[in-house]
């Protein structure tokens, strides 16, 4: 039985390093939830693990900091 993924490993590694890309791309968390069209807090909660991402929201999030997905999920599968 799967555990809540929020607090798991891999999310902890996926948020680090959506951080760290959001950074390197020079967005904060409003301006990238303005291109989101969500509030900062989305971004926030994402970013302490307080809420995890589904697939679509996954891949919106990636292209609006114009990063490959594959390249996260390689963090998550890769472990």
């Amino acid at each position: 039985m799967m555990g809540k993924t929020v607090a798991s490993d891999e999310n902890v590694k996926l948020t680090a390093w959506l951080k760290d890309k959001r950074k390197e791309k020079g967005h904060t968390m409003r301006s990238l939830a303005e291109i989101l069209g969500t509030p900062h807090s989305f971004i926030g909660k994402i970013e302490n693990q307080e809420r995890r991402l589904d697939v679509v929201e996954y891949v919106r999030y990636c292209n609006a900091l114009e990063i490959d997905p594959a390249d996260g999920l390689d963090i998550v599968i890769g472990g």
